[in-house]
């Protein structure tokens, strides 16, 4: 949901609800920002009776000035000095008001105004049509360390990895056991396979009676990124169908369709590979789709790839399968790879030229010159960029202003000395994963807040390889502003994660002072209006 509020004193809130994640955009006309010292969000959860200041990290210096690592602090008493917040502790499906308190004064004696009362209702995970589970992908944050300590998952335990999953890994488990009879098959195409709960739930589903295949990467020389030890293990060995043909390419498809008495009804995609670093290390997101008109373009695809066709015949059958877009229709399009040319990935590259506003993608493995192109040239509309790294192709569109970047990161030991970083302490990675350890999603967003948002979401790199030679699957899903509510959300939650963590630990490398405090006066506010293009976009965009 997204819905406007405003106190009549010159402040509003723009509230853009999605599951697990509540954007409050504030703004403040030239009069309500005189002498303003930020805001103080007060939340009231009504599903669960409670009731609370949200918390922050940074303090007023001179009330504050020595937080003990870690230290939460109150936003009554050290307000938000940003006109973007995000409620990251929000849960699906629950009725929140918000009460956000602009303050004046000074650190040692605050002056609270009028206060915007926003009520906001998030989405359930389950929508009917889409189900949607982003894990939470931030092994390395402040909330882990609170929460178990200096332990990598392997050693906090199951509460642990339950935390991280955030129902990613309950909803793939959820979704397979749907097949517990004969009634029932399960086709699924996977590249990474080795998460023996998921691999269990197969061969219960098996058990049950339920037909079960699996398409799985065969293409590389032993050992394959499956692992065949775990499949040994799961007794699934007679379900696998080696996908072996042009060992030069990647069968990169993470998807299951579910049939029920052989006519497909839905299947559950996205960018999660069935390991132990995909649902509980890096950001990945299930998407499913209940849908039996899409549910029966996979498996037509699905049955390409079972019987190992060469990617020369499967170009042109895919191209037929799924037309290269012209415009995006309203609902739901998939598109599957390989292709027989680049258009598809070009078109998305226009997409992100032709945005209204703005537009937002993550990258993994950096990004594609066609895309790198219009993010170097385009100074029009406003991009979000969270990228895993640089890449090759960074020094192109970096310093263009339009284009706002985020980069994996977390706080390292330079940031916790006795520099001005003293109240976060040091966060480690979780060791899950072993090429990506960030962000391994793969989606983009077109005008997310418009009436008419474009989001596409899958398995592909937004690459050359990805489009051509690699197996892949993309949803193309327009029109639909939940949806595109809780990818913004998800987005936007990653994105701050990772950019306050990069930028903090270039302040700390330079030793730089007074970073991390609060301004005791109004002077945080100018680069919102106009000191920093980047800053008052934002705003302007949330507001």
């Amino acid at each position: 949901m997204r819905k406007r509020f405003t106190n009549n004193n010159g402040v509003t809130v723009n509230a853009v609800a999605g599951t697990y994640v509540v954007l409050l955009g504030m703004n403040a006309t030239e009069q309500a920002r005189k002498g303003l010292l930020g805001f103080a969000i007060w939340r009231n959860d009504i599903t669960e009776n409670q009731q609370y200041w949200l918390a922050g990290f940074k303090t007023f210096k001179d009330t504050l000035p020595s937080p003990k690592p870690g230290t939460l602090v109150s936003t009554e008493q050290h307000p938000v000095q940003g006109f973007l917040w995000g409620d990251y502790t929000a849960k699906p499906n629950h009725q929140y008001s918000y009460k956000v308190v602009p303050v004046y004064g000074t650190p040692a004696n605050l002056i609270y105004g009028d206060p915007v009362i926003a009520d906001v209702s998030t989405e359930n995970e389950d929508l009917g049509k889409h189900a949607i589970y982003f894990n939470r992908g931030v092994a390395g944050s402040q909330a882990y360390v609170r929460k178990f300590g200096d332990k990598k998952p392997k050693d906090a335990g199951p509460a642990a990895y339950q935390w991280l999953s955030r129902g990613a890994e309950e909803a793939i488990l959820k979704y397979i056991g749907q097949a517990n009879s004969a009634e029932y098959s399960l086709r699924a195409a996977v590249y990474e396979f080795s998460w023996m709960p998921v691999l269990q739930a197969f061969q219960s589903a098996r058990k049950s009676g339920a037909d079960v295949k699996i398409v799985y990467d065969c293409r590389k020389a032993e050992p394959h990124t499956t692992s065949d030890a775990c499949i040994t293990k799961a007794g699934i060995g007679d379900l696998m169908i080696p996908r072996k043909a042009n060992p030069s390419y990647i069968a990169h498809n993470k998807f299951i369709v579910l049939l029920k008495n052989n006519k497909p009804v839905k299947v559950l995609s996205g960018s999660t590979n069935f390991t132990e670093g995909g649902i509980f290390g890096q950001s990945n997101v299930v998407h499913v789709i209940s849908d039996p008109d899409i549910a029966a373009q996979y498996l037509a695809y699905w049955e390409l790839l079972a019987v190992d066709t060469d990617a020369k015949v499967l170009r042109p059958l895919n191209v037929t399968q799924t037309p290269d877009p012209v415009q995006a229709s309203a609902g739901i399009s998939p598109i599957f790879s390989p292709r027989t040319s680049l258009n598809v990935l070009n078109w998305y590259s226009e997409q992100m030229d032709k945005a209204a506003k703005s537009s937002g993608f993550t990258a993994a493995f950096g990004v594609n010159k066609t895309i790198a192109a219009v993010l170097g040239s385009n100074k029009v509309n406003f991009r979000y960029v969270m990228l895993e790294k640089t890449g090759d192709t960074y020094d192109q569109f970096s310093a263009n202003p339009n284009n706002y970047i985020s980069i994996g990161a977390v706080l390292g030991s330079a940031a916790v000395g006795d520099l001005d970083f003293q109240q976060w302490v040091k966060e480690s990675l979780s060791n899950l994963n072993e090429n990506v350890n960030y962000l391994h999603t793969k989606y983009l967003f077109i005008d997310p807040l418009s009436d008419n948002p474009l989001v596409i979401s899958g398995s592909a790199n937004f690459s050359n390889a990805s489009t051509i030679n690699n197996d892949e699957n993309m949803l193309l899903i327009k029109g639909d502003t939940v949806v595109a509510d809780i990818y913004l959300g998800e987005f936007m939650r990653l994105w701050n994660h990772f950019y306050f963590r990069d930028i903090a630990n270039k302040y700390a490398s330079k030793a730089t002072a007074g970073a991390a405090y609060l301004s005791p006066d109004d002077t945080w506010t100018e680069k919102y209006y106009g000191g920093a293009f980047q800053k008052t976009t934002e705003r302007e965009l949330f507001a």
